[in-house]
């Protein structure tokens, strides 16, 4: 494992790294999790004040039009060192957007607000690869290493990160999917079942391929849907997304059809995090589409990957397949991966009223094809 794989799951523990460039070095924290102690601590062991990092696009979010306009990968936020992490948390995350006078709240009135440098942005990346909340705090480190962070690094108390090692790693994981266990899992529309489970390499993240029918008699090309982990929706039936519709459909069409393979990639909230969708539903409510809630948080429109179904495919010896979906970004990736898609067929859900600005958002804005569904509601309307 990378040392980047490792300040992973650090700073998902709310433990400080270090993440070191060719011009400069920062002591970094994640918001999410960050108390008053490890603030104070990043304080101590520098000598520097931290300051907040947050993306272009939370910025932009947050109506401050310069970070994107500029093509910045993140701002810098300097605060009152009595600042409490809540606060910190509030500006990260709060749906409320300011105005361009400058931050809300009185702790951040005036406060300079300047281009990120190179190791800050590499952090905000291992945050967002982590499914955390994209910001960090950051404190500047003196070079030599002041004596407790060298001593800390040295016995292992903090982990030291390239920073390119860190974009690598949070940029293009290193899947390396290994095979972990397969068995027999009848389903209620598909009896003659497998599940097999795999693993990243970098041990965070697994994947299921449902394995339907006997392969040797699957049909060529082969039906397969690749579909995104929701708890929400393919657990407990929520009605603000069709996704467990369409999981269920999917499974009952791959059966019906003689067989093939749904992927369930852990991807919960289009690679966000069950933690970042929940936090977007809230803004959703308050009148956000699903695009612009995730952007609110500092992500980009839709952080899947499909490098994994890519890698279960070639496991399974599948190279034909014709693709359950409404995305033409799965099309897309699957043929970059050098999967051949014969054919696609169309997977809908069922249209609610909790649902049907989420539809819409995916065929105005991510240009899913549901036409023909969002259609026949308007022609019931």
């Amino acid at each position: 494992m990378h040392n980047a794989d490792r300040g992973i799951f650090d700073l998902r523990r709310a433990h400080p790294v270090l993440v070191a460039g060719p011009e400069s070095s920062v002591l970094v924290a994640a918001v999410e999790g960050l108390t008053p102690a490890l603030l104070d601590r990043l304080s101590v062991m520098t000598g520097q004040a931290p300051r907040l990092i947050l993306t272009a696009h939370r910025a932009s979010a947050m109506g401050w039009s310069r970070p994107l306009a500029e093509g910045w990968a993140g701002v810098a936020l300097e605060f009152d060192p009595h600042t409490q992490p809540e606060v910190l948390f509030a500006l990260a995350s709060a749906p409320e957007a300011s105005n361009e006078s400058g931050p809300p709240g009185e702790a951040f009135a005036g406060c300079r607000i300047e281009e990120a440098i190179p190791v800050e942005t590499a952090a905000l990346e291992l945050v967002r690869a982590g499914r955390l909340l994209p910001a960090v705090v950051s404190a500047p480190v003196p070079h030599p290493l002041p004596e407790a962070i060298e001593s800390a690094v040295h016995d292992g108390m903090i982990l030291e990160i390239d920073e390119d090692q860190a974009r690598e790693v949070a940029r293009h994981p290193r899947l390396e999917l290994t095979y972990v266990s397969e068995a027999p899992v009848p389903l209620a529309d598909a009896p003659v079942t497998r599940f097999m489970l795999f693993r990243e390499g970098n041990g965070i993240l697994e994947h299921v391929a449902v394995v339907i029918g006997e392969p040797s008699e699957w049909p060529d090309p082969v039906p397969v849907r690749l579909h995104s982990a929701c708890l929400t929706g393919d657990l407990f039936g929520s009605l603000r997304c069709d996704c467990g519709d369409q999981l269920r459909t999917g499974v009952k069409t791959i059966n019906s059809g003689g067989g093939g393979v749904l992927l369930y990639l852990a991807q919960e909230g289009r690679g966000i995090g069950l933690a970042n969708k929940l936090r977007a539903y809230t803004m959703q409510t308050a009148g956000m589409d699903t695009i612009d809630s995730d952007c609110q948080l500092g992500f980009d429109a839709d952080g899947r990957r499909y490098d994994a179904a890519v890698e279960m495919l070639e496991f399974l010896g599948i190279e034909r397949v014709c693709l359950l979906t409404n995305n033409p970004a799965k099309i897309d990736a699957l043929r970059v991966g050098g999967i051949d898609v014969v054919a696609r067929e169309p997977v809908h859900g069922k249209l609610n009223p909790h649902n049907l600005r989420y539809l819409s958002t995916k065929a105005d804005r991510s240009g899913h094809w549901l036409q023909e569904l969002l259609a026949s509601e308007a022609e019931r309307g």
